[in-house]
């Protein structure tokens, strides 16, 4: 008897760990931790600097040349094959102790990444959550006896990040960071586009 069990259409999420040097790491904090006086309408804990360009900084030019060839790498995986990619637009976010980041997604892109300058408290890692609408049984079997696996969880966590380490995901993918019980939490969020999609000759091309 042989039995086989197929993940069907897995959704994947890319971590490249050291993508930045430590250098590089404390130059975004230092310049850019400042000036994240933008709050978030879902914790007062919670403030990010305004959308920023690869063009706005040196450091910021430093960053696109280490992390665009990834993305590159990763979009082939959703694509199927290796396109031009361009980062949209990138922001520094600071969580204080006690604050929060609301279940969402990223809009008017296709590869989202977070970058992380600091090394969060394991009970402040991004953690990543099926779509809550459509795909599931009505009914759950959950309970304290139930054993949590790839097909029936809710929500993945990560392994703990260090600092210059990235995670890549389909900007669609809802993820959030639950309440931070430790020190202040410096990443640093972008989004990305591709040149151009095509499929059998309907072609849209994109610009940052």
């Amino acid at each position: 008897m042989t039995v086989e069990v197929t993940g069907l259409f897995p959704t994947p999420v890319m971590r490249v760990a050291g993508v930045l040097a430590p250098a590089l790491v404390d130059g975004l904090v230092d310049h850019f931790a400042a000036q994240a006086d933008r709050m978030n309408n879902g914790s007062d804990q919670l403030s990010h600097t305004a959308m920023l360009r690869p063009d706005d900084s040196p450091l910021l030019g430093i960053v696109a040349a280490a992390v665009t060839p990834r993305i590159a790498e990763f979009g082939a995986l959703l694509f199927g094959e290796r396109l031009g990619w361009s980062l949209k637009e990138m922001w520094v976010n600071v969580l204080e102790t006690g604050g929060r980041q609301a279940m969402h997604n990223h809009a008017n892109s296709f590869v989202s990444g977070v970058l992380y300058l600091s090394r969060p408290h394991p009970e402040a890692r991004t953690m990543f959550m099926k779509s809550p609408g459509g795909h599931d049984f009505s009914f759950r079997n959950d309970h304290a006896g139930v054993v949590t696996g790839p097909y029936n969880a809710e929500k993945w966590i990560g392994p703990l990040p260090e600092p210059g380490d990235m995670v890549l995901f389909p900007s669609y993918l809802l993820h959030a960071v639950p309440p931070n019980p430790g020190a202040r939490r410096f990443s640093m969020a972008f989004n990305a586009i591709p040149a151009r999609l095509d499929s059998w000759g309907y072609a849209l091309g994109f610009s940052g």
